[in-house]
C-alpha cells in the first residue's frame, strides 16, 4: 500500500515538486509537469512525452538528454489536462516543432489532441505519436485500438535519439512511429495497488492467482491463472510477444522485463535468465536487454515483458547516449544550462485569474446560480466518489470518482471566485470549464470542460436567458461532448444519459413547462437512461477492452452526469429564475 504522504489529493502537486528538487540537474518543474533544465548547442525538435502520475520513471524519469524535453503530468492515474500538455510543450519548443507522444487512452487522447490544436494554431508544427504496445487489449486486427505501456519506453527512446541526432520533425516522427509498429508488450499481476489515502487496493487478484494482461491502471486482464514458476512466466510472456512478431521483423530483439512497483529486481532477473534463453533458442540475437522498473503502477505486484524488433536505424537510436534522472547510457556532453521562462498560470490546476468584465443585472444574477449549483454538485460528487470509482473498478480503473470530486471541487472555487467578481453566467461557467478540465484531467475533466464551455459560450453574459435559451445551451453542451468524445448512444457512456437529458429538455420546455419543472423531467429521463446502461456492453475508453465485464453495471459517467443534472435541478426549485 501507498503509506507515505500528506493530504491525498496534493500528493501529485508534492510529488512533482520534491522530484524536481532532487533531479535540477536534468529537470526543473514547469506548470503541468517538468522541463529539461539544459538544452542543447542547437536547438532541436522537441519530445514531449506524459501521462498520469503513478508510474514513475514514466515519465517524468524520463526527460534528459537524449531522451524528452518534457513531460506533462496528470493527477495520480489520470491523463494531463490540456491546460498542462500545453504549457510543456510551449516551454519545451526550441522552433523546430513538437512531437507529443504518450500511451494509447481516452483521456491523453482527447487533452494532448486539445493541446496540439492550440499549439498549431499559435503557429507551432506539432505532431503526435500514440502509443499502442499491449498485446492484451485488443486483437491484432485493431492495433491502434490498443493501450500503451511500458513500450514507451522504446518509443520515446527512438524519438528522444533522433531530435538529439539532429532529425527534422518528419524524421522524429518516422521513427517513432516505426519503433511503435515494432513493439510489442505484455503485462501480469499479482494483486493489485493502493492510491495515497484509499482504504484498500484499487482492485485485487485472488489470492495464488495471476492476472493475464492486467492493465497499469487495473483494467481486467484477458485471463487468470495460478501463480507460475519464473520460468513459466518467462514462457508465457516470451511465447505470446513472439506469436506477435512484426511484419518485416529481423533476428534482433530489445527485451525490456519491466517490474510494475513490489516485484524485486532480483526476482526480475530470475525471470530474464528464462527469458534470455528462450529468445537465443527461437533464433534471435539480443540487443542491450534492460530489466528495472520503466513503467510501474504505485505498488502493484506484477511484471511486463516488451520486446522491440530493431533495424539498423532503429538500433542506433535506441543505444544512442542519454542522460535522464531514471535512464541513462553512454555520455551526453554539450549541454548548458536553460534560462527559464517567465511564470505562467497554465496548467496550474488553478482557473487562470484575469479581469472579469462586469455583466449586466440579469446575468450576474444567473452567474450567481451557476455559482451555488456548482457547489452543490461539488459537494454532492464528494458524497458519491466512493460509489463512482466503485462502479469504475468493474472494468475500467477506478479513479471516476476521485476525478469527478477534483473537477468538481476547481469549479465550484472558480465559480465563486468568478461570480464575486461581478461575472455573468458565460463567464462563470468558462472559468469554471477551464478550472474543472485541468483538476480533473483525464477524460470527465475534458469531456466536462468541454460541456461547461459550450454551455457558458451559448449563454453569454448579456442579459438573464429564458428556458428557450437554457434549452439552447444545453443542445450546445450535449454537440459538445459528443464531438470531444466520438461518443454516440449505445457505446456505454455519459452520452447514453446527455442525449435523452437534452431531448427530454427541449419537448418539456415546447409544451410550456417552467425552467425548473422541464428540467426536473429532463433529469428524471437522464437518471432512468443512465441506469439503463447497466445493460449494455462498454465500446469506448479504457472498459472497452473488457466491455463484457461491464454488462450489468451501469456507465460511470452516465450515472455522475444524472447526478450532477439532479443536483442541479434541486437548486433551480429553491431559485426557478436568475
Amino acid at each position: 500500500m501507498t503509506r507515505l504522504f500528506n493530504d491525498p489529493d496534493d500528493f501529485g502537486a508534492e510529488m512533482t515538486a520534491g522530484f524536481a528538487a532532487a533531479s535540477a540537474r536534468w529537470v526543473r518543474a514547469n506548470p503541468g509537469g517538468v522541463v529539461r533544465s539544459t538544452t542543447d548547442a542547437e536547438p532541436t525538435v522537441a519530445l514531449v512525452v506524459g501521462g498520469g502520475s503513478g508510474h514513475y520513471p514514466a515519465f517524468a524519469g524520463l526527460v534528459g538528454p537524449g531522451l524528452a524535453h518534457g513531460a506533462a503530468m496528470g493527477n495520480i492515474f489520470a491523463s494531463p489536462s490540456a491546460q498542462q500538455v500545453h504549457s510543456v510543450a510551449a516551454e519545451s519548443d526550441q522552433g523546430r516543432g513538437v512531437l507529443l507522444s504518450y500511451g494509447n487512452y481516452a483521456g491523453d487522447v482527447l487533452n494532448f489532441d486539445a493541446a496540439q490544436e492550440r499549439l498549431r494554431a499559435e503557429g507551432t508544427d506539432c505532431r503526435t505519436v500514440v502509443v499502442t504496445d499491449d498485446v492484451s487489449s485488443a486483437a491484432a486486427d485493431r492495433r491502434a485500438d490498443r493501450r500503451g505501456i511500458a513500450g514507451d519506453l522504446t518509443v520515446f527512446k527512438v524519438a528522444g535519439a533522433a531530435c538529439a541526432a539532429g532529425y527534422d520533425l518528419d524524421g522524429v516522427e518516422r521513427v517513432a512511429r516505426l519503433a511503435n509498429d515494432r513493439t510489442r508488450s505484455l503485462g501480469v499481476a499479482f494483486d493489485g495497488c493502493t492510491l495515497p489515502g484509499a482504504g484498500g487496493p484499487l482492485f485485487r487478484v485472488p489470492e495464488n492467482r495471476m492476472a493475464v494482461g492486467l492493465g497499469i491502471h487495473g483494467e481486467p486482464g484477458i485471463d487468470e491463472t495460478g501463480v507460475p514458476t519464473a520460468a513459466g512466466l518467462a514462457d508465457l510472456l516470451v511465447c505470446t510477444l513472439l506469436s506477435e512478431t512484426p511484419d518485416g521483423a529481423g533476428t534482433r530483439v530489445v527485451p525490456i522485463l519491466n517490474g510494475l512497483g513490489s516485484v524485486k529486481y532480483e526476482e526480475l532477473f530470475v525471470v530474464y535468465g528464462t527469458v534470455h534463453r528462450l529468445l537465443a533458442e527461437a533464433g534471435l540475437e539480443i540487443v542491450d536487454p534492460e530489466v528495472g522498473e520503466f513503467c510501474t503502477s504505485f505498488d502493484m505486484a506484477g511484471a511486463s515483458l516488451t520486446l522491440l524488433w530493431p533495424d539498423d536505424e532503429l538500433e542506433r537510436l535506441w543505444t544512442a547516449p542519454c542522460d535522464t534522472p531514471a535512464f541513462r547510457r553512454g555520455r551526453v556532453d554539450g549541454q548548458r544550462e536553460r534560462t527559464a521562462s517567465a511564470p505562467t498560470a497554465t496548467g496550474t490546476g488553478d482557473a487562470v485569474v484575469d479581469e472579469v468584465v462586469v455583466a449586466g443585472p440579469g446575468s450576474r444574477a444567473c452567474g450567481e446560480l451557476v455559482a451555488a449549483a456548482l457547489a452543490d454538485v461539488a459537494g454532492e460528487l464528494d458524497a458519491h466518489a466512493d460509489e463512482l470509482g466503485r462502479l469504475d473498478r468493474v472494468a475500467g480503473d477506478g479513479d471516476h470518482g476521485i476525478g469527478m470530486q477534483r473537477g468538481g471541487r476547481a469549479a465550484r472555487d472558480a465559480a465563486a471566485a468568478a461570480a464575486g467578481r461581478g461575472a455573468g453566467a458565460g463567464t462563470v461557467l468558462r472559468r469554471a470549464a477551464d478550472a474543472w478540465g485541468d483538476r480533473a484531467g483525464g477524460t470527465s475533466g475534458a469531456i466536462w470542460a468541454a460541456a461547461l464551455a459550450a454551455l457558458g459560450g451559448a449563454l453569454g453574459d448579456d442579459t438573464a436567458p429564458d428556458a428557450r435559451a437554457v434549452a439552447g445551451a444545453v443542445r450546445a453542451a450535449g454537440r459538445a461532448v459528443e464531438e470531444a468524445g466520438g461518443a454516440a448512444v449505445g457505446d456505454k457512456t455519459m452520452v447514453d444519459a446527455i442525449v435523452p437529458f437534452v431531448r427530454t429538455l427541449d419537448e418539456r420546455i415546447a409544451a410550456g413547462d417552467g425552467p425548473a419543472a422541464a428540467w426536473d423531467a429532463a433529469a428524471e429521463a437522464a437518471a432512468g437512461a443512465a441506469e439503463g446502461t447497466r445493460e449494455l456492453r462498454a465500446r469506448l475508453g479504457r472498459a472497452r477492452s473488457h466491455g463484457d465485464r461491464s454488462i450489468g453495471t451501469p456507465d460511470p459517467g452516465a450515472v455522475s452526469f444524472a447526478l450532477v443534472v439532479r443536483t442541479v435541478g434541486q437548486r433551480l426549485r429553491e431559485e426557478p429564475t436568475c
